[in-house]
């Protein structure tokens, strides 16, 4: 009889051997997807809902303003400005709470059509930046002025895929 307890034993044990590589595979692959990521899950959402937020309310700004005539184009340039600005997103990648709110208010009041202020989670930025596209390039120049700390304007890099056809400004401190 205890030659028969042993064959069954064997296979009970390379069952076993087999689950346990397999977890250590799961836990390796787990490992080598959380170092190797650079962007939040929870960022990205957060980025979605507020572009998909902003469409129809931009779009309801523009409508508004065809349907009580836009102003001639000899008239001030802050009011034509407004609803024809680019999309500012104010992101948070410093400790400071709150601060995200701070210039996201601080640019709203001076005029820009911002969307909601999120938090960004990134070891690459380091300093004040604003992040534009080639065709928004003076405009981010403007909001670096406008902002009068520090940052600097610098073109999107390819692997930044918040605020997609807008300004993104990144603030780290005050």
């Amino acid at each position: 009889m205890a030659p028969e307890s042993d064959n069954t034993r064997l296979p009970l044990r390379a069952g076993a051997m087999l689950l346990f590589s397999i977890a250590v595979v799961c836990i390796g692959l787990g490992w080598h997807s959380a170092v190797t990521t650079t962007s939040s899950p929870e960022a990205d959402l957060r980025a979605a809902a507020s572009s998909a937020s902003e469409t129809p309310s931009s779009s309801a700004a523009v409508s508004s303003s065809a349907a009580a005539g836009a102003p001639a184009s000899g008239t001030s340039s802050s009011t034509s400005a407004s609803a024809s600005s680019p999309l500012v997103c104010v992101y948070n990648a410093g400790s400071q709470s709150g601060l995200a709110v701070e210039v996201t208010d601080t640019l709203k009041a001076k005029g820009y059509r911002t969307s909601a202020p999120g938090n960004l989670q990134s070891a690459s930025i380091t300093e004040n930046t604003v992040f534009y596209t080639p065709a928004l390039r003076d405009e981010a120049e403007k909001v670096v002025a406008d902002l009068d700390n520090g940052a600097t304007a610098d073109p999107r890099p390819s692997a930044f895929t918040q605020c997609r056809g807008g300004i993104a400004v990144v603030v780290i401190t005050r």
